[in-house]
């Protein structure tokens, strides 16, 4: 039975000394925002003992699906790093960006440099440098194939929107549908939420293309962040509902008011047109010490929804 575990918006502090010139703009607020109110909600007093309960849990994979960093500083993305090998070997990791990861145009390379190991497809070439036309990315692991969409794209001050792109829609419904052929239980990862409703400025652009997508091509399971909040939603398509489910920021203390620090643990067995997919929301609560257990849900199989 495999085990994979989902994390996402770390938000990795303190945010690094910079140069007067490298705060400008857009930066700038954000730096305000760290000062004004992320840092005291968001740390490693709350990420550290959760991501520790989490290695506990002995997962095949982690899926880490976004914004590691804060105004996007270069040296944020060595920490970033260094975050994800605390995790396990490139193998057994796969992060995609959120819209901090590539918070300016200046540095919307900066993850795919640094984070290359982690969000490298199984057929990339290990001489070829990983870039945006990389995406989505596949791996391979065992009954399970974990694809990773990128919708980070540098965005005016206070816009904190993302897009997947017309292109990569157009690779990912191919992609699909080969591992579908393949008999594997499709894991997307994705870091703006493609269900429900939230703000213009947060939203993602062409959530509605990526349903449609995903609705015609099929997917088991649908990973993502953003939204700092513990959330399940659906997709139909044709063959069932397709569960969509979003987690708290990884760093976040247990009196946040989106939602203590957590993370998903999720349990597939069965097989092609009898997948089964059991959720466990672990983390923070506001009535014990420490990360918990907090919730147990079938999502696909038997009392689930496929």
């Amino acid at each position: 039975m495999p085990v994979i575990a989902h994390l996402s918006d770390p938000h990795l502090g303190p945010i690094p000394e910079a140069r007067v010139s490298e705060l400008l703009g857009k930066r700038f607020f954000g730096m305000m925002n760290w000062i004004g109110a992320r840092r005291r909600n968001f740390g490693a007093s709350t990420l550290a003992p959760l991501t520790e309960d989490l290695l506990a849990q002995e997962p095949d994979h982690i899926c880490v699906t976004g914004d590691l960093v804060n105004v996007s500083l270069p040296a944020e993305f060595d920490t970033g790093a260094t975050f994800l090998a605390s995790l396990g070997e490139p193998d057994k990791v796969s992060v995609v960006p959120g819209n901090h990861d590539a918070y300016v145009r200046s540095a919307m390379h900066y993850h795919l440099e640094h984070w290359a190991p982690f969000l490298a497809g199984d057929d990339s070439h290990p001489h070829t440098p990983v870039d945006v036309d990389s995406f989505p990315y596949v791996r391979r692991r065992g009954e399970v194939a974990i694809v990773g969409v990128s919708t980070a794209i540098p965005t005016a001050v206070f816009l904190a929107s993302g897009k997947a792109g017309r292109a990569q829609l157009g690779r990912l419904s191919a992609l699909l549908e080969r591992l579908k052929a393949e008999g594997l239980f499709r894991v997307v990862m994705i870091h703006h939420p493609p269900v429900g409703e939230r703000p213009f400025h947060r939203d993602l652009r062409d959530a509605e293309e990526v349903r449609a997508v995903l609705a015609q091509a099929g997917a088991e399971l649908v990973l993502h962040g953003h939204d700092h909040r513990a959330s399940l939603g659906y997709i139909p398509s044709a063959a069932g509902r397709i569960p969509v489910v979003g987690v708290p920021s990884a760093s976040a203390g247990p009196q946040d008011e989106r939602g203590a620090g957590g993370y998903c643990l999720y349990r597939i067995s069965g097989g092609p047109g009898a997948w089964r997919c059991e959720m466990e929301r672990r983390g923070y609560s506001r009535t014990t010490e420490g990360v918990s257990s907090l919730e147990t849900k079938v999502l696909a199989g038997q009392d689930g929804v496929a």
